[in-house]
């Protein structure tokens, strides 16, 4: 048996640590990963927001979380900014509002600006009272970028430039328009959707403007089947009007980030369907372990979707067999299978590469 003294123990340990690092650096695909979006990767910044209703920081919510404790997140568990950071190899991003402007290490790994109630307009969310929209959202990360040019303007730059810039949002701003007389009034559902794409357009180029080059946009969802539409119908059938746009957005969102990459150099983008992704599921519930695609697990009354999931509320003893979570939001359980499939998936799901492919480039 050797044995060691003090001076050794330190550098083998020392040595230790830096293969750990090293090990670290390997797995990670980019340096960070900044998340823009609404309550589907919200991870707490509405927890700080003080006259918010959109929140989810009470049980039954974070139930199957790692700490079995409500987060912020409008889960059972984990969300697809949590299970992205994982495929990157990276720990969850942190939401914006819980970190010290005058700590940078906290910022190099990502940053979750996403908001519970959230939409590309700023006007999206009166209903629930606060939400960060999309452009303080991006105003944001501007801060945040100040605080990366302390690393140096070269650091800085690489930073920026090879870290995935991820979004996920739209769907409010399609529910508001759904649930408002006097925007329909206004536009007309193409000129709404129209309007969706070419602001977010803007913010998009706001970034890249900055530096970044990696993004992944996700389309909305199949927003006419969660349980709060199919409720409303006898037959507990989806909202066919409500698809039907959510896929129209999805067309003018996928043909503006290819007139993007045409014109702006350097930038590379993964377009999402999760429309498909959901609809595939959808079709295929039992292959993919489903036993119930229309009925919330958290909530009371009709499909579980009259009320939301509030303390009051009950939850379902089985969550891996539902496919959403509350009115709006789907399960971890059907999270994971999304955001593997838009990782590695093959075209219709991910266009014009997966985000495996966005990141390895």
């Amino acid at each position: 048996m050797v044995k060691m003294d003090g001076n050794n123990f330190i550098f083998f340990l020392t040595i230790c640590v830096l293969s750990w690092r090293m090990e670290l650096l390997k797995a990670q695909m980019v340096p960070a990963v900044y998340v823009f979006g609404d309550s589907l990767v919200d991870v707490g910044n509405n927890n700080f927001l003080p006259v918010s209703f959109a929140k989810a920081n009470f049980p039954h919510n974070g139930v199957d979380f790692p700490t079995r404790k409500p987060t912020g997140r409008f889960c059972n568990g984990k969300n697809a900014a949590d299970f992205l950071a994982e495929k990157l190899g990276l720990p969850s991003s942190p939401p914006y509002l819980s970190l010290s402007t005058n700590n940078i290490t906290s910022h190099l790994t990502g940053v979750s600006f996403a908001s519970g109630g959230a939409g590309i307009f700023n006007s999206t969310d009166r209903v629930f009272g606060q939400a960060i929209p999309l452009s303080d959202q991006v105003d944001d990360f501007m801060s945040v970028n100040k605080i990366l040019m302390k690393l140096g303007s070269s650091a800085a730059q690489n930073q920026t430039s090879k870290s995935l810039f991820a979004f996920v949002i739209g769907s409010n701003d399609l529910f508001d328009y759904f649930g408002s007389s006097n925007l329909r009034k206004q536009k007309t559902p193409q000129q709404y959707v129209d309007l969706m794409v070419t602001t977010l357009k803007q913010q998009l180029m706001r970034l890249y403007a900055v530096g970044a080059r990696r993004f992944f946009s996700a389309g909305v969802g199949a927003i006419g089947c969660i349980p709060l539409e199919r409720v409303k119908n006898k037959n507990h059938g989806c909202n066919a009007e409500n698809n039907f746009w959510a896929v129209k957005y999805n067309d003018g969102l996928k043909a503006m980030l290819n007139e993007l990459k045409s014109e702006l150099q350097g930038f590379n983008y993964s377009y999402s369907d999760t429309y498909a992704i959901m609809q595939t599921i959808t079709q295929n519930a039992s292959t993919y372990g489903f036993n119930e695609i229309e009925a919330a697990c958290c909530g009371l009354g009709e499909l579980r979707a009259r009320v939301p999931c509030l303390p009051l509320a009950t939850q379902c003893s089985n969550r891996t067999d539902h496919m959403f979570w509350d009115l709006y939001h789907p399960t971890e359980a059907t999270t994971r299978i999304v955001v593997d499939t838009l990782f590695d998936g093959p075209p219709p799901y991910s266009v014009p590469i997966n985000v495996r492919q966005l990141v390895s480039g």
